[in-house]
């Protein structure tokens, strides 16, 4: 075959056009079948929930069929399918698609433990179907910004904050699992380098859970990071500041504004510039790096394996006790010499 007729057939490939289907029919669900149902060479064939009002709002939303159960959706025929259900049943869908040979995406955390997001892991790179875990985050445009002002730079630290008010839709998890992640994630994705050691400082104040988390951080290539999140800021807010040895880089993560800070001189006066952002929404260009990924059988924009180490990480957090405070002997005075 000529170099010409194979670039040809690579494009034709990347061009065939997919069968997806949702799986959970929520707030995050329904927007995986909004955006599929304006994808080029795609065909979104419906979204399952057990919940007949969650399938009428999808269908009102979306525009797509709505199925009670995976089974009926299956049948159908699909190539890939996204995962948008409930934690703990992350692993139950995913083995289900997985052994139909279904290319699957599944949202953040992978699975409630490592055990089970391992098991799903396995089970693709078995059967040699696409995994996806679905941290968003990634696919910010001001996130890619920072990503790339910070190439090749040598990081010292990295600070985000992700704080807003108390949610609406109560889950069975606390601020670690269903905020911190996405920014240990950005932390490993930022510095390329495995999270090493944890220091965690959480406290429940409204919630059963966890709702205030002080998390800090070294990862194996020594860089220092820490993250402050919680559900008691009576507004959102979502920042990333990294130090490197040339730069200072500020982005807002809701606004989409991101800042250079360079050319430090000794007298202390330094350059400030706005970095350009891109306007793509988020989930749909996460669902057409997904989808990409299947057509070319290339490796997926957040692996597998990715997405259990972010979970692992999260779970040490949640399990690591605090530091102690210094005994009080430490804060007395020098003691009185008698005589």
């Amino acid at each position: 075959m000529s170099s010409k007729a194979s670039a040809q057939g690579v494009k034709a490939e990347v061009k065939r056009s997919l069968r997806v289907g949702v799986v959970g029919a929520g707030v995050m669900g329904t927007n995986h079948a909004r955006v599929f149902g304006g994808l080029p060479n795609t065909t979104m064939v419906g979204i399952v929930d057990p919940l007949p009002e969650h399938r009428s709002r999808a269908t009102e939303l979306a525009g797509c069929r709505a199925f009670a159960n995976l089974d009926e959706l299956i049948a159908e025929g699909v190539d890939a399918v996204t995962i948008a259900a409930p934690t703990h049943l992350h692993h139950e869908i995913a083995l289900a698609c997985i052994a139909r040979d279904i290319h699957i995406l599944v949202e953040k955390p992978i699975a409630p433990s490592v055990e089970e997001g391992q098991d799903i892991v396995a089970a693709a790179r078995r059967a040699g179907v696409t995994l996806m875990v679905g941290h968003v985050e990634r696919f910010n445009p001001a996130v890619a910004a920072i990503k790339q002002a910070i190439s090749g730079e040598d990081i010292l630290s990295i600070a985000i904050t992700r704080v807003g008010p108390f949610p609406p839709r109560m889950s069975n998890v606390g601020v670690v699992i269903d905020l911190a992640v996405h920014d240990i994630d950005l932390i490993r994705w930022f510095t390329e380098s495995d999270i090493v050691e944890v220091q965690p400082q959480l406290s429940s104040a409204v919630a059963e859970r966890e709702d205030i988390a002080l998390l800090q951080f070294r990862t194996a290539s020594g860089v220092l990071a820490h993250i402050n999140t919680n559900w008691l800021t009576p507004f959102k807010a979502r920042n990333v500041t990294v130090a490197t040895r040339g730069k200072y880089v500020m982005g807002d993560l809701l606004t989409r504004q991101v800042t250079e800070c360079f050319g430090f001189q000794p007298d202390g006066s330094y350059s400030m510039r706005h970095l350009p952002v891109g306007h793509d929404e988020p989930l749909r260009a996460e669902l057409i790096a997904f989808l990409d990924a299947v057509r070319t059988g290339g490796v997926a924009a957040v692996t597998g394996d990715e997405g259990v180490a972010s979970l692992e990480i999260a779970i040490r957090c949640l399990e690591t006790p605090a530091r102690p405070a210094a005994a009080s002997a430490a804060r007395k005075g020098p003691r009185r010499v008698a005589g």
